[in-house]
């Protein structure tokens, strides 16, 4: 009898190592399948896909956080990624490179034209003119320039829409403060020459239908000045964090109200 209880409590043993091994295997494929089913949805593509380019004014909008987050209460339930190629000290002239080869600017970036975007926004590089020419000669680089750039996406992304953006209008009394030591004479020709560049990327938009999000106008206060509360106080050149909100929103409500992107 004794022989036998001792038996069945072996096998009893047995059983419950054999359940506990099935519990431990099973909850293992529960697990591995979880994990795979939620890096398949991390790595689903966004619905919209934005590509952002211009100097280190479009380099202050970073991962452009709050522009999502606009664009998030305009489209709910869909995602966005966008695409920061925004590079400082910068001039138009780089921007068709960018385009079309591998670039480096704190690190590798591919060509903006092997991306499939839905939408790139050109801001106008008016914080870095041309001032090695003639502001006649300059202006005349941005616009063959241009030409180049919406000949090139067009030819490439036929379906994707090109949108401009004139940034914040520059400050004729502080523009540069604490960063450049600029006289008012000089502070007023380099606020002048850049309002100039800005304008014509403005004229440039408005003459072929394309697309502007018009920051600089309205960023403008009521004596034609740039609104300093955008301004940042280091340099009085780039977004404050409160230009950086102001930029983002008139990027996301001009998208929405112009149906840029498709609902």
């Amino acid at each position: 009898m004794l022989h036998k209880n001792f038996f069945l409590l072996i096998l009893a043993a047995i059983l419950l190592i054999a359940l506990l091994v099935t519990l431990y295997f099973y909850n293992k494929k529960q697990t591995s399948q979880a994990l795979l089913v939620n890096t398949k949805v991390s790595q689903k593509s966004p619905d919209y896909l934005i590509v952002l380019v211009g100097d280190s004014m479009t380099e202050s909008l970073g991962n452009s956080t709050e522009i999502r987050q606009y664009l998030g209460n305009y489209y709910p339930g869909k995602t966005f990624d966008i695409f920061n190629y925004g590079f400082g000290s910068t001039n138009i002239l780089s921007l068709p490179e960018r385009l079309t080869s591998w670039t480096e600017y704190g690190r590798a970036f591919q060509p903006i034209l092997d991306i499939n975007f839905n939408l790139i926004i050109i801001e106008s590089f008016g914080h870095n003119p041309l001032s090695q020419y003639s502001l006649s000669d300059g202006l005349e680089q941005q616009t063959q320039t241009l030409n180049q750039v919406v000949s090139l996406i067009k030819e490439k992304r036929p379906n994707a829409k090109i949108a401009f953006l004139a940034t914040l209008s520059p400050n004729r009394f502080k523009y540069g403060e604490g960063q450049v030591d600029l006289s008012d004479e000089m502070r007023s020709k380099w606020v002048e020459e850049r309002i100039s560049y800005i304008k014509n990327h403005i004229e440039y938009a408005r003459s072929r239908n394309i697309p502007l999000i018009n920051v600089f106008e309205k960023s403008r206060d009521l004596l034609g000045n740039g609104n300093i509360d955008y301004l940042d106080k280091k340099n009085y050149i780039h977004p404050s964090p409160k230009g950086i909100i102001f930029i983002s929103k008139e990027i996301a409500k001009y998208i929405y109200k112009n149906n840029l992107l498709t609902n």
